[in-house]
């Protein structure tokens, strides 16, 4: 098989990062998630800490959640006043992705990676969903805190990142469409989720 990449978009709490993990280690192809900032800040020279600053700043921001800035694949230069903007650290990100992409077969998690590949054929766009009660028990084991306070956070991680999707891509988040699989976690299991996944790749690659 050739190279190929797996994106996952995931709700919070859904064990898409989980799902990815495990792929991961079953096809032994490396995994990417925040591990793109680094990489965009050794491409660019932007220091990190920006890249992670990033996406605290479009939370604030009225205008993010407002408008749009589709990703159309320039990068603004150094000399811009614009060069550290939120929208070029995106355009760095976006093409650490690509040149992934290109080199390695490999599994990236969020970031808008099904949108950054759609033109390439060699992608797999997943999305990993569970339902609300199921994600709260999920992350109540593993931060012990009330079910009102994480179903508040849930909701807030997931409005960001259908709002950050949004912004940069112009499509809605959670629309099927976008993808080649929707897993619902919680019913099929993360083993299952994997089992589909590698079904899938077996008839889209064979």
């Amino acid at each position: 098989m050739n190279k190929y990449v797996i994106t996952i978009a995931r709700g919070y709490g859904s064990g898409g990062r989980t799902i990815g993990k495990m792929l991961s280690e079953k096809l032994g192809i490396p995994y990417y998630d925040r591990d793109l900032l680094r990489l965009a800040s050794d491409d660019s020279g932007i220091n990190q800490a920006l890249f992670a600053k990033a996406d605290e700043k479009l939370k604030k921001s009225l205008l993010f959640r407002i408008a749009s800035n589709v990703y159309k694949g320039e990068l603004i230069p150094p000399d811009s006043d614009d060069f550290v903007s939120n929208d070029n650290l995106f355009n760095y990100q976006a093409k650490i992705i690509k040149e992934l992409a290109n080199t390695e077969s490999c599994i990236i998690i969020g970031r808008c990676a099904d949108y950054v590949l759609k033109d390439y054929e060699n992608v797999i766009k997943v999305f990993v969903h569970a339902p609300m009660e199921d994600c709260i028990k999920t992350l109540k084991e593993m931060t012990g805190k009330s079910d009102k306070e994480i179903e508040k956070q849930i909701l807030s991680i997931d409005k960001h990142r259908a709002e950050y999707y949004k912004y940069y891509t112009g499509r809605d988040w959670k629309n099927a469409e976008n993808y080649d699989l929707c897993l619902n976690s919680s019913r099929l299991g993360f083993d299952k989720c994997v089992e589909i996944v590698q079904s899938y790749m077996d008839i889209r690659f064979r």
